[in-house]
């Protein structure tokens, strides 16, 4: 079992401690308010009032053990972002092999990132980006992140390609889009054999109709592109 450090719990923090207690992950909770440590206490599996610029206050509660350490402390005034960057020197000083801190805009980011955060995270940029990309592609479903602007996502067939073939629509002509998988639809016009079933290799002539699941891959922009209708 993973073992993890959240320290500071504001909504990024205590969101994310929750999270990963509810997933099975041993959690310690870390936060300088009482109220906050009283709120989430019985929600994972240890959580303790300290303040987490002190080495050795954040060793004695074993933190120097744990597998990663993700500091979402609030940054909103200079004094969060000093505890921030000391909490960070801290764990590194400490061997805590992964380092995980929240950053509020790009140059706090990157001070996190010299000082040796292993990533920096930017919740509000990042729900900002998500939101954008739903909004200008909704028919873009689920979709994983593997490169910075490249995914491999799931799309529902649109009505305008019924009943084509995979050459008919030249997804990598026409988009520079990658079909990768094909789920069909229960309730669609394919055979009753094929119904629900996953076509893992789609040929040249594999038929698509509408409200098929398409597994595809490629660049952010380019998938934005393919037809709502």
């Amino acid at each position: 079992m993973k073992s993890f450090a959240v320290i500071g719990l504001g909504r990024f923090g205590k969101k994310l401690a929750i999270a990963l207690a509810m997933s099975g992950a041993d959690v310690i909770a870390i936060d300088k308010n009482r109220d906050e440590i009283e709120s989430i206490s019985d929600q994972v599996s240890h959580a303790v009032r300290l303040d987490s610029t002190d080495e050795e206050a954040l060793k004695a509660q074993g933190i120097d053990k744990v597998d990663c350490a993700i500091i979402g402390i609030g940054q909103g005034t200079g004094r969060g972002f000093e505890a921030a960057v000391l909490t960070v020197v801290n764990l590194k000083q400490m061997g805590v092999a992964q380092i995980y801190a929240r950053a509020e805009d790009p140059i706090a980011g990157e001070v996190f990132s010299k000082i040796g955060a292993t990533e920096v995270i930017y919740p509000e940029i990042e729900s900002a980006l998500r939101w954008a990309y739903k909004l200008i592609a909704p028919q873009i479903g689920e979709k994983i992140d593997f490169a910075p602007g490249y995914s491999l996502a799931r799309i529902k067939a649109p009505a305008s390609f019924n009943g084509k073939t995979v050459m008919d629509l030249q997804l990598r002509q026409k988009y520079n889009i990658n079909l990768v998988a094909i789920k069909r639809d229960e309730g669609g016009k394919a055979k009753k054999s094929e119904k629900g079933g996953i076509i893992n290799v789609p040929m040249p002539n594999t038929q698509i109709f509408e409200g098929d699941i398409l597994m595809v891959a490629g660049s952010d922009a380019d998938m934005a592109k393919l037809p709502q209708e």
